[in-house]
């Protein structure tokens, strides 16, 4: 049977995906998601050896028709019944398949511009500090990214000319990362393309975003995002 933990990523997995185990999945805008398809959900059941495939995750945009019903709805009324109390489960799979969702909207309206999420966040990054230049330390500090990352973030970028690297004014040990003349059309055009979808996030009032955005914070917090 495995853990409880196991279970809940078990379980978050296969009903964040809406791409049945059988069959080609459609063609289209997809990301991809691990089913398990041992899942109750999809027929199955648990079990401490099941089959582990790779299929694209089908998202809203791109289905033909929304589902009948909840899938995450129906697998909290199941967990309810065979395991527990299936709040946390289905708000963190609430959030997985709403993650997946934003993902794929603001991928759709970056790719155009040359970009992904990450790129983009390091020029909007670079943009907004005073001297349009950061140390890539300190990017990798407020992007929240692995220095690995920050490179090859840095690597794409400049290699795009959308930033260059410059020697520090005063300290011969750091590197700064600045973003060039180029790099500011592209993020400017880039931001009118992911604010015109609102960033993916639809259904929700102003405020609703709001109560929205304090909820995740709090959830971020209690993680050690950050200590303010």
């Amino acid at each position: 049977m495995g853990s409880p933990e196991s279970r809940t990523t078990f379980t978050a997995r296969a009903t964040a995906s809406l791409t049945p185990p059988s069959g080609s999945p459609p063609d289209g805008l997809t990301l991809n998601a691990t089913i398990m398809l041992g899942s109750p959900f999809f027929g199955g059941h648990f079990r401490q050896s099941c089959d582990t495939r790779r299929y694209p995750l089908v998202t809203s945009r791109v289905m033909n028709r929304p589902l009948p019903f909840d899938p995450i709805a129906r697998a909290a009324r199941i967990w309810e019944d065979r395991i527990g109390p299936s709040g946390t489960m289905a708000a963190v799979t609430g959030v997985m398949r709403v993650q997946q969702i934003i993902q794929s909207a603001v991928d759709g309206a970056l790719k155009p511009h040359g970009l992904t999420f990450a790129r983009y966040e390091a020029l909007v990054l670079l943009t907004f500090a005073r001297s349009a230049s950061l140390p890539m330390r300190v990017m990798g500090e407020r992007l929240q990214l692995h220095p690995t990352s920050v490179t090859n973030i840095v690597d794409r970028l400049e290699r795009d000319g959308l930033v260059k690297r410059v020697p520090h004014p005063t300290d011969r040990r750091t590197t700064l990362v600045e973003i060039t003349d180029e790099g500011r059309k592209r993020r400017e055009a880039a931001t009118e393309a992911v604010t015109e979808i609102d960033f993916g996030l639809s259904g929700l009032t102003e405020r609703q975003t709001e109560q929205l955005t304090d909820l995740l914070t709090k959830v971020r917090r209690a993680a050690g995002d950050f200590s303010e």
